[in-house]
């Protein structure tokens, strides 16, 4: 007879056995079972399609259907596709319900209408948020429900356009001996949602939660079921939201869209690059401009560093929207081979706006605005930064640094420091190469202390 497997409520970590700690996310009593299926009776065979050669496979046609935001489509790798399976996570309070409700009405129609299953809210409350929102259609029908069968039933006969879930861990389906919003049942309501969206050809989005390390809660198989995971990042005290997706089976994951919070609801950011610039003080030392690449643009965002004594015995290394271990690597580096001494200083990076960046172009900018706040001396206001530093002190080249110069030189920026490689191309601004990263300090304004002290 098959064992019973158990799996942590936290982050769905699977055991076979009943633990006390998670090791995944270090939880305590966080395991519940989940009772191994049993057979009953002979497996009996389906007649169905055979086999076929992948060459004689005829390619499905991908019917997309557009939500009316341009960013949201754009993610989703030109639209909604017809019976997909969407996981939209996200912090409490970035936006979720917000982004949904907009969505679902702008595809709300007479001939088919959009579906907003709420398990948290009751129909008045979401009416309020939609009054709120502005948002008044007729044919977004509301649906205050917590049973998986209840919505199914409710949903036979009619062919919505879309169907909204928030959120899947506040759905219960029948049959299922376990609380709401445990590993059991989140695996179960996803499964019946996913069968929904692919026997009726209808697009089903479900909102899920996330631990408190930012992990989107329930069993890892809910993230393998469904065709497409949707985060939507925020920072507290931040108007500026991404949406990004981390998987997807008809698109790329590359691209990122950023959405301002208004009182109004969520409004598009068109110009991004603009609009993270608005308030940056020209001239500052500690702050330089970079050029990032997210998704198919590239993405003009300002660094900042503070660089001061340290009261500590051990100094401070904070950084926001930057890898903590990048940072790291790159004050040892600087130490090294741009002889600027960091060890009695705490250190700060921030990237400004709330955006949190990995790709390794940033890390010339990052060098260069600790560079600055450490020497007091500024960098020239005109100039963008960009470019990779190994190891030994070398900056490297980075990917698409033509069309990082042309988003510079449209944003009125006039030169642009990078890799001594790829100042030799041809570029829509001049170039100041560099090679080595304490090239760095030649930047820098000829004001201020000694770089070296």
């Amino acid at each position: 007879m098959p064992a019973d497997l158990f799996f942590c409520g936290e982050c769905g970590y699977e055991s076979h056995k009943w633990l006390g700690r998670c090791p995944g996310c270090e939880a305590w009593n966080s395991f519940v079972a989940q009772p191994a299926p049993r057979r009953k009776g002979p497996v009996v065979v389906p007649r169905g399609a055979a086999p076929v050669p992948i060459t004689d496979a005829a390619a499905a046609l991908e019917e997309r259907v557009l939500t009316g935001i341009e960013g949201v489509d754009r993610v989703l790798g030109g639209g909604l596709v017809r019976g997909s399976l969407i996981l939209l996570a996200g912090e409490p309070g970035v936006g979720k319900s917000t982004l949904l409700l907009q969505v679902a009405a702008a595809l709300a129609g007479s001939q088919a209408p959009a579906v907003y299953v709420s398990g948290e809210e009751s129909a008045q409350q979401v009416a309020l948020r939609a009054r709120r929102l502005g948002v008044a259609a007729p044919h977004l029908l509301l649906l205050p429900e917590t049973s998986t069968e209840a919505v199914l039933g409710h949903l036979e006969g009619t062919a919505p356009s879309v169907v909204v879930v928030d959120s899947v861990q506040t759905m219960v389906a029948e049959g299922v001996e376990a609380v709401a919003g445990s590993p059991t049942q989140v695996r179960q309501v996803a499964a019946r949602f996913q069968q929904l969206a692919k026997t009726r050809g209808v697009p089903v989005v479900l909102v899920g939660h996330v631990t408190k390390d930012g992990m989107i809660a329930g069993p890892k198989l809910l993230e393998h079921l469904v065709d497409v995971v949707l985060s939507f990042e925020g920072e507290p005290g931040h108007d500026v939201r991404l949406l990004r997706a981390g998987k997807n089976r008809f698109g790329t994951v590359a691209e990122l869209a950023l959405f301002a919070m208004t009182d109004d609801g969520l409004e598009q950011v068109r110009n991004p690059s603009a609009w993270l610039l608005e308030d940056r003080q020209v001239g500052a030392p500690g702050s330089v401009v970079a050029v990032a690449i997210e998704g198919t643009a590239p993405l003009l965002v300002e660094v900042q560093a503070l660089v001061s004594p340290s009261p500590l015995g051990t100094p401070r290394r904070v950084a926001d929207g930057f890898d903590n271990a990048r940072l790291a690597l790159l004050l040892a580096v600087l130490e090294r081979r741009a002889g600027v001494r960091f060890g009695d200083r705490d250190v700060f990076v921030n990237i400004v706006g709330g955006l949190t960046l990995r790709e390794p172009a940033l890390d010339l900018a990052v060098a260069a605005a600790l560079l600055s706040s450490a020497t007091d001396r500024p960098l020239a206001g005109d100039l963008v930064v960009f470019g990779e530093i190994g190891l030994l002190g070398e900056v490297r080249a980075v990917s698409r640094t033509a069309e990082r110069a042309r988003e510079a030189a449209a944003l009125g920026f006039s030169r642009v420091a990078t890799a001594a490689r790829d100042g030799g191309a041809a570029l829509a601004l001049p170039a100041l190469p560099l090679a080595r990263v304490d090239d760095v300090l030649s930047l820098l304004e000829p004001e201020g202390g000694d770089p070296t002290a």
